[in-house]
Parts: C-alpha cells; sequence; structure tokens
C-alpha cells in the first residue's frame, strides 16, 4: 500500500471516531498504530473486521494498525437511581435498578421512584 492510500484510509477512520464520538450518545474508540491484526488466533488483512469481547468491533489498518469502537449505543441521561448494563453475547443495552437490576429502569414512568425516597403510596384525607 503507497503512502497516499495509508494516509486517506487513516483520516477515513479518524474522521469516522470523530463521528461517533460526537454523535448523541458517544462510543469509546481507539486507534493502535501497533496493534497487529489478529485476534483469537486469526489473522486478518487490510479493512476486515472482527468483534472482540465487551462488544468492541475492531477493523485491521494494516499495515498503520488497528482501529476499535464499540459497537452499543449507551443512554446518557438517566436517573441516578438508574444504571446501564450490557449483555456481552448480544451486545443489548439495559437500562435497570441500581436497588435490583432484575428490574428495567423506565425513567419517566410513575413506577420508577427513586428508591431513596421510599415507596410509600398513602392517601391522606383531609
Amino acid at each position: 500500500m503507497d503512502l497516499m492510500a495509508r494516509h486517506d484510509t487513516l483520516m477515513f477512520f479518524m474522521a469516522c471516531l470523530v463521528w461517533t464520538t460526537c454523535s448523541a450518545a458517544p462510543m469509546q474508540c481507539h486507534f493502535n498504530s501497533q496493534a497487529l491484526c489478529e485476534y483469537d488466533g486469526k489473522q486478518y488483512s487490510m479493512g476486515e473486521s472482527w468483534m472482540e469481547q465487551g462488544c468492541v468491533q475492531c477493523t485491521c489498518l494494516h499495515p498503520v494498525g488497528v482501529g476499535c469502537c464499540e459497537t452499543v449505543h449507551r443512554p446518557v441521561d438517566f436517573p441516578p437511581w438508574c444504571e446501564v448494563r450490557v449483555e456481552s453475547l448480544t451486545c443489548q443495552v439495559m437500562l435497570v435498578m441500581t436497588s435490583d437490576p432484575r428490574l428495567p429502569c423506565i425513567p419517566g414512568e410513575d413506577n420508577n421512584v427513586d428508591p431513596r425516597h421510599g415507596a410509600l403510596n398513602m392517601k391522606l384525607e383531609g
């Protein structure tokens, strides 16, 4: 690969990094100029991609390195009593209650009251 093609490939990847990190739900990306295009004992060629653990997709940019980005869009605006969980096998993103991760957390719904304030539903009659 000549120097101009290398430069174009690197510029394309850097543009992708800027686009994904500036979107509404930012994804983490990184570039490693020293990385080899191999994963799990398999060699990859220029332009080939593979999925690493943690929902990270990497692309071989041989001979300039390897670029990797998360493939999940994580929510960024949710109540403090909720947390984001990512299922590592399916890369499915879920918003769950921090106090009980088995329960979904749906911001704005009446059934998702901040657990620090209790869940007493008492009617005061006067």
